[in-house]
């Protein structure tokens, strides 16, 4: 897949052209002729790839967030679970791609995992609906919840939407009563529940699988009530003003954790998840097992009361 660059990437692009340059006439100039100017640019197209993702303000950080070779649910589950069978359907109504969810091994441990999948190209993008799940991808992700707690399996989510799909059909199916009960199976789940924000985290849509014991973020994510683009249209009535939003709306992972909402910030290779895939994957793995052995002697009871209190204490910080 060819390179993807956002705008304040423009610098590091022309330098890996030249790079790309360098390197075919290279094959022309013999062994090794080229090969000091070659490392020497790769350098410095590190040093500016390190510099320019460790000052992103806000709008950057949305726009990695939305980067479309970021990894997604799949890779994840790839990369992490062992044995993963996918299951599917609401058992109501159909099933729904935008959230992917089954049984699996994580390190050894079995465990339900779920999430959402946005795809990488236009016929997975298709598949998945971008990510914007419809009330039946809510509806499985409560069954799969029930199953979890029957066979007293933890349950990690992976959550990466806009936000819960707007149109007629899932309207009139209940998406506002599909989100909310799954909120609620969050909520009351017996077992360890370990939710990470990989890439958006957008209101309801994302909740829905985040009203874990632990959240996590990584380090370009974002996580708030509503799009940028959609805070806009409605404080300003001008879309347009998507970064004024951004900023405004402390969405970043690192306001997120002053605040309260986040648990934890995985910290991504320089240039981001989509850089390096494989180290980010391991990276939340790590964190993600972390935070499952810390719970491993929780009662169901303690589990419920520790993840009640901590939606709590969010919403006594908002009256202070």
């Amino acid at each position: 897949m060819a390179a993807h660059y956002l705008d304040f990437e423009r610098p590091i692009a022309d330098l890996e052209s030249k790079i790309e340059e360098l390197s075919r006439l290279s094959e022309t100039a013999g062994p090794g002729a080229l090969d000091l100017e070659i490392q020497a640019l790769r350098d410095r197209a590190q040093e500016l790839r390190k510099e320019a993702y460790a000052n992103l303000d806000a709008w950057q950080k949305t726009m990695v967030a939305r980067h479309p070779q970021r990894p997604h649910l799949r890779d994840y589950v790839a990369g992490l679970i062992d044995e993963f069978v996918e299951l599917r359907g609401d058992r109501k109504f159909a099933d729904d791609q935008a959230i992917v969810g089954g049984l699996g091994r994580f390190r050894g441990q079995p465990v339900v995992v779920m999430g959402h999948e946005k795809g990488h190209d236009t016929t997975t993008r298709l598949k998945h609906n971008f990510g914007m799940a419809r009330p039946e991808g809510y509806r499985k992700a409560v069954r799969l919840m029930d199953m979890a707690e029957r066979f007293s399996l933890p349950v990690i989510t992976f959550v990466d939407t806009a936000g819960a799909y707007p149109g007629l059909g899932a309207e009139e199916r209940g998406q506002a009563e599909a989100i909310a009960r799954s909120t609620e199976r969050c909520l009351t789940l017996g077992t360890p529940m370990v939710a990470t924000i990989v890439g958006e985290g957008g209101s309801g849509g994302a909740i829905a699988l985040a009203g874990a014991n632990r959240v996590l973020i990584l380090e370009h994510s974002i996580y708030s009530v509503i799009s940028p683009e959609g805070a806009a249209s409605i404080l300003w009535r001008d879309g347009a003003r998507a970064k004024d939003a951004a900023t405004n709306m402390r969405i970043t992972a690192q306001d997120l954790i002053k605040l309260g909402i986040v648990d934890r910030i995985i910290e991504e290779p320089a240039g981001g998840a989509h850089s390096d895939t494989e180290t980010a994957i391991a990276a939340v793995g790590d964190a993600v097992e972390d935070e499952l052995k810390a719970m491993a002697h929780m009662s169901a009871a303690d589990l419920r009361k520790q993840r009640a209190e901590r939606f709590y204490a969010i919403g006594r910080a908002g009256l202070q």
